[in-house]
């Protein structure tokens, strides 16, 4: 129940209710600095908050309003509190009558008044404070204000630095550039393509191999020979890429190479490859399970597991070994191939996969040896000056491998191993394994150009 503005409230023991005095002695005591109470005492007229006159009194200064005494006070409050369903005609007049200008004058004003006031109430030893540290304020200006004149003079600008040859790109001419027409696909990175192309061929040399057969006594290039036509079925039936069937047989190689392989675990050390590669090259490779069962459940699970740690181990984990595949698609688009051009020439390429004799030569020189001889028995010319410019072989250079391609196409096919006969007789491949050889003569004009 509401009390009568005419008692006092009496506080029972058990009321809640601060007493008035109390808060009036702390306020008194704790200084200007601590913050009053947002609920009035009883009696007094409802506090508000500076923002909320200033919206209040419109287009009236503070300073208009600023109470005397209680009376005073409330009769302030009634003019500047706006209630919601009153008409404001008042408020409108003045509104019109006041400029802006004289508002913002008025307001500044009692900002200052207000600043004044609260300035009475600061002991001495925070003014002190307060001019202590106006006088760095003024030092840092002045500091300031000098520096940018300063850094003009002393700053100077940065010399330009040579970039090192070896890291200065080379300059492709016009009549040479492949890569430009691709300028809006990210994916093709034409930017950085004749460097990344020769970045491989200078790896190449890493991955040299010679004729490791002599270190294998339980094993021949005819074994050899059939592993890769199995690999060649289990690349089509799985739908693998070719980039995967070339790089298993580039480290069942090396595998080899460093390893002496019984003839039983010929065909685990194939198959675990051909695992591998498709980890590396394919988005979906097939699982483990699946290679056992090509393999005839002939090993265990973890046969194929350990072989697999042993490969990796024996070539350091190195796997990205460069393939003849990406170099002969990238020699071919310098002379825009195509289709059945390039299929021809990868007939060339993965009939050479089975010759022992090729194994030690580089896969770019392979590639470039491959296409030509398309080129050739497709009588569109020769070695061009493009080729030369982005393989950097010359027909001198393809000469020795040429006639090692011919000669093994040349020679009649075995009929165990017609797996890549077999495909490229296809009509997807253009049928070009039953196309004819082109006569040695013409090859070696195009050689003589």
């Amino acid at each position: 129940m509401p009390l009568p503005r005419g008692k006092k409230a009496t506080v029972t023991a058990g009321s809640r209710i601060p007493k008035l005095h109390a808060t009036k002695k702390e306020n008194q005591e704790e200084g200007s600095q601590v913050k009053r109470s947002s609920s009035p005492p009883h009696g007094a007229p409802k506090k508000r908050t500076a923002f909320i006159d200033i919206t209040n009194a419109v287009g009236l200064g503070l300073s208009d309003y600023r109470p005397n005494t209680e009376s005073s006070l409330r009769t302030a409050h009634k003019v500047q509190i706006s209630l919601p369903g009153r008409k404001k005609e008042s408020a409108k007049t003045t509104a019109k009558k006041t400029s802006s200008s004289s508002v913002s004058a008025k307001n500044q004003a009692n900002l200052k008044k207000s600043s004044s006031v609260s300035s009475e109430g600061t002991t001495p030893e925070t003014e002190r404070a307060d001019a202590v540290e106006e006088k760095p304020c003024e030092e840092e200006a002045q500091k300031d204000a000098a520096a940018p004149v300063e850094e003009l003079v002393a700053v100077a600008p940065p010399a330009a630095r040579e970039v090192p040859a070896h890291l200065q790109r080379q300059q492709i001419p016009e009549e040479f550039d492949i890569d430009s027409e691709n300028s809006e696909d990210s994916y093709m990175c034409p930017e950085y393509a004749k460097d990344i192309f020769d970045y491989l061929k200078r790896r190449e040399e890493k991955f040299v191999l010679c004729n490791y057969m002599p270190k294998q006594p339980s094993l021949n290039p005819e074994m050899r020979a059939i592993l890769i036509d199995w690999l060649v079925e289990v690349q089509e039936n799985f739908e693998l890429y070719h980039e995967t069937l070339y790089l298993a047989v580039k480290m069942t190689d090396h595998y080899l190479s460093q390893t002496p392989v019984h003839r039983e675990m010929l065909q685990l050390v194939g198959s675990t490859a051909m695992l591998i590669a498709s980890k590396f090259e394919e988005r979906s490779p097939p699982c483990v399970d699946d290679f056992l069962y090509i393999c005839d459940d002939a090993y265990k699970r973890e046969e194929l597991i350990s072989m697999e740690a042993s490969i990796l181990q024996t070539l350091s984990f190195d796997v990205n070994i460069p393939i003849p595949y990406r170099f002969l698609r990238r020699y071919a688009k310098c002379v825009n191939a195509g289709m059945d051009t390039l299929t021809l020439a990868r007939y060339y390429c993965e009939m050479s996969l089975m010759e022992m004799d090729l194994v030690p030569e580089r896969g770019s020189l392979l590639a470039s040896a491959c296409l030509l001889m398309a080129l050739v028995t497709k009588d569109l010319g020769g070695w061009t000056p493009i080729l030369q410019f982005h393989s950097g072989y010359q027909t001198s250079d393809l000469e020795p491998v040429i006639r090692r391609l011919y000669l093994m196409l040349v020679a009649p096919p075995d009929d165990k191993l017609r797996a890549i006969r077999n495909k490229y007789s296809h009509k997807v491949f253009f049928e070009v394994a039953s196309l004819p050889l082109v006569n040695m003569d013409i090859l070696e004009k195009a050689l003589l150009q």
